[in-house]
């Protein structure tokens, strides 16, 4: 079964992961930090509400359709449970 949308499946949830892991990989010194402004990034996505993470994201100026994409995925993600 083939997802065009954004709606939330498992192969999303995967994506996601995924994106951040190799994100967190390729943003580290040489002693395997992960970068504060990546870190302080992805626990905002993760953990603030959509309009303190609007405020996070305004120093990129991201167009319309980029902001709205990423609160799509957000509101993805904020159904994952924290714990087991």
């Amino acid at each position: 079964m083939e997802s065009y949308g954004l709606g939330c499946d498992s192969s999303h949830t995967l994506s996601v992961c995924l994106l951040l892991v190799s994100l967190a990989l390729c943003c580290y010194q040489a002693n395997a930090l992960v970068c504060p402004a990546l870190a302080s990034e992805i626990t905002g996505f993760f953990f603030l509400s959509d309009d303190l993470l609007k405020l996070q994201v305004a120093k990129f100026n991201p167009p319309p359709e980029a902001l709205e994409a990423k609160l799509q995925v957000k509101h993805c993600t904020d159904k994952i449970p924290l714990e087991d």
